[in-house]
């Protein structure tokens, strides 16, 4: 009877802990979740001014104002396209550079269909109301801010999570996601105007994904 013995390179166990780390290392050369919030970032910084000179504004003498914010529907239906195709086009060059595989494209997708359901919605309610009243019911306002733009990018950002999984990202939408649906403004309010009151939120929610995307950068790096 004869014995042989093996070396540590045909270690089973050490084999498979290589192919986890391996597979882990992989996953984490495929993420470019700086990028992306760094480009939805811009897109909501970019979609202030729309929404500020597209607003239509009606108030009467008592005081009471109607708005309809036309400018977000002129805006972020090609806007968030445009962004979730650059989003994907810059994932896949990176993937190919590192000679990876990239698996941004239900992500994509996912953002041209929150995409269209944000639009569908937008433009049922203009529709139905010629203008918005200044009160609702804190459900539909909720439910007004998860269909809206910002939130739509936290739900799409879920399936990023996913696809990455990336707890770290996963978090971090919980997060903006909290602070666009409650919303949290941190004390800052403006009722100078009815255009005003709604700049600090958006800002807030720019602001938001720009630090996620520069945490995320430097983690990364």
């Amino acid at each position: 009877m004869t014995t042989d013995s093996v070396s540590a390179g045909d270690d089973p166990r050490r084999l498979l802990s290589e192919v986890r780390t391996l597979a882990h290392r992989v996953r984490l050369d495929q993420r470019l979740t700086w990028v992306a919030l760094l480009v939805l970032a811009g897109v909501t910084f970019l979609g202030i001014p729309f929404d500020w000179f597209g607003m239509k504004v009606n108030c009467t003498p008592d005081g009471v104002c109607e708005f309809a914010r036309r400018g977000v529907l002129y805006y972020w239906p090609l806007a968030s396209l445009l962004a979730y195709t650059a989003i994907a086009v810059l994932y896949v060059r990176a993937a190919r550079a590192r000679g990876l595989g990239a698996r941004v494209l239900p992500y994509s997708i996912t953002g041209a269909v929150t995409t269209l359901l944000f639009t569908a919605t937008w433009v049922a309610a203009a529709l139905y109301f010629p203008s918005h009243p200044q009160r609702f019911p804190e459900w539909v306002l909720v439910f007004d801010r998860l269909i809206a733009p910002w939130g739509m990018i936290g739900v799409a950002l879920l399936v990023l999570a996913r696809l990455e999984r990336n707890l770290a990202l996963l978090a971090f939408t919980v997060v903006y996601l909290a602070v666009v649906l409650v919303p949290i403004n941190f004390g800052w309010v403006d009722h100078s105007s009815t255009r005003a009151e709604f700049l600090p939120q958006q800002v807030i929610n720019g602001g938001v994904l720009l630090l996620g995307a520069a945490g995320f950068r430097r983690w990364q790096r």
